[in-house]
């Protein structure tokens, strides 16, 4: 059970650490309203996170144990997938930023809108449920914890006491950083959540994802 757990913190931040759209929608969402609207939207982020690795524990574990005779196979299309999301979020992280159109000298660029206008996510029930639905619509995330139960499945312990584990361990990591990214009004989120904090965290991401797909490999 210790085991699950682990494994699904380090899985929780290795899908929860590179900073896109979610987090900067969450640190304005702090900055423009408050922490409490921010951290609903953070945890709205972390039960995305969760009710997907639940999804990938529970079914992928009863997949694994039927396909145990092909399990070194199985194993090795689980780690190319893992190594495959690490090459494209480090390609992400990597590749020259779109250049940014010239505005026309002779049309002023359009007003930009106020942020009271920006979706009316100004209190937690509405925060909390419009990032969360937001966060679901990422297919990549539950791609990522069904391989990471295939090739690792017998971390989990095949059982829904580890598949619990698992899946509170990447709860407890999404909600963990997103949350950090909601105090992000301060020094440290706006660090994040600019050009070179989103370069270092999905390259570090990629770092994590990587080192996993290897611990599938060699089956540690």
């Amino acid at each position: 059970m210790t085991g699950a757990f682990l494994a699904g913190l380090v899985a929780g931040y290795g899908v929860a650490i590179p900073v896109g759209a979610i987090a900067i929608l969450i640190l304005g969402l702090s900055a423009r309203t408050s922490f409490r609207v921010g951290s609903a939207a953070a945890l709205g982020v972390a039960t995305a996170d969760g009710l997907y690795a639940a999804v990938a524990a529970l079914g992928g574990a009863a997949v694994a144990s039927g396909l145990a005779p092909f399990a070194g196979p199985l194993r090795l299309v689980a780690a190319g997938v893992l190594l495959a999301l690490a090459c494209l979020t480090a390609w992400r992280a990597l590749r020259p930023p779109a250049p940014t159109p010239e505005p026309s000298a002779l049309r002023p660029p359009a007003p930009t809108p106020e942020p009271s206008a920006r979706g009316g996510l100004d209190t937690p029930v509405r925060a909390f449920a419009a990032v969360l639905g937001l966060t679901l619509l990422n297919p990549a995330t539950v791609v990522y914890f069904v391989a990471l139960v295939l090739g690792r499945g017998d971390v989990l312990g095949g059982g829904p006491t580890g598949a619990g584990a698992f899946t509170a361990g990447v709860f407890l990591a999404s909600a963990s950083w997103q949350l950090l990214i909601a105090g992000g009004g301060s020094l440290i989120g706006r660090a994040l959540t600019g050009p070179r904090g989103r370069r270092v965290t999905a390259l570090l991401s990629s770092a994590i994802i990587a080192a996993l797909a290897v611990a599938t490999v060699l089956d540690v």
